[in-house]
């Protein structure tokens, strides 16, 4: 699948959010977003999946625009902000309801998922009881038990334990391989230098880099700082 951006601006009033962003995201790759608090990386996740339309400009999905030709991206899983579900339900019955939507995943896959992110599926316990943790990880589960071609994290390892974060990394790599198109945020170098083919560097809504590598980053914001 690829992902294109042709002269996408967002103007809310007087202020652009997003100004002038061209990019080309493509599958079998893990593309790292990273920039300041404030720099409008949760507005160019919302950009690439059609749930912010341009004022100008366009995002096209494998030749289709978005808000024209589709709404949004086809098997598309994401994870925005702090995951929300039905309070009274547990995760397990929470997934479920999910799956029912689409229909092609099976009961056993869900439980393979909570199994390797270390939740029980069994237990009674309800999603309003869940730790910040295990509710980070179940937004996760949900992004990517359905066979998703287009994965969108915004920083998927906030509130992850140590193993949590080993186990989500393995899981990006594998699906790396499967050739999925991955787009993710993270304040943690780390992730992004582990992980990513590629860094898109956002600051006051324009991209001013697109690398393969954070040093690379690093010194573009050190001269912008200049």
């Amino acid at each position: 699948m690829k992902i294109e951006a042709t002269s996408f601006t967002k103007s809310i009033g007087k202020i652009k959010v997003l100004e002038n962003i061209n990019v080309s995201l493509e599958s079998g790759n893990i593309y790292g977003v990273v920039g300041r608090n404030g720099s409008g990386k949760t507005m160019f996740l919302r950009m690439i999946t059609g749930l912010i339309l341009p004022t100008n400009g366009e995002v096209k999905v494998d030749g289709r625009v978005l808000g024209k030709d589709i709404s949004f991206p086809d098997k598309l899983g994401i994870l925005l902000e702090k995951p929300s579900f039905i309070g009274h339900l547990t995760g397990y019955e929470n997934l479920k309801m999910l799956a029912k939507i689409r229909n092609v995943t099976k009961s056993e896959d869900i439980q393979y998922f909570m199994n390797i992110f270390d939740l029980d599926w069994k237990t009674k316990k309800k999603f309003n009881k869940y730790s910040l943790g295990m509710k980070q990880k179940l937004g996760i589960i949900q992004a990517i038990m359905e066979n998703q071609q287009i994965i969108i994290l915004d920083e998927p390892f906030n509130a992850l334990d140590e193993t949590s974060v080993g186990t989500l990394r393995k899981v990006l790599e594998k699906l790396r391989t499967e050739q999925k198109l991955i787009v993710m945020t993270s304040h943690n170098k780390e992730d992004i230098q582990l992980l990513c083919d590629h860094t898109i560097t956002i600051s006051e809504g324009k991209i001013i880099g697109v690398h393969k590598n954070l040093e690379q980053e690093n010194d573009l914001m050190t001269a912008k700082d200049a």
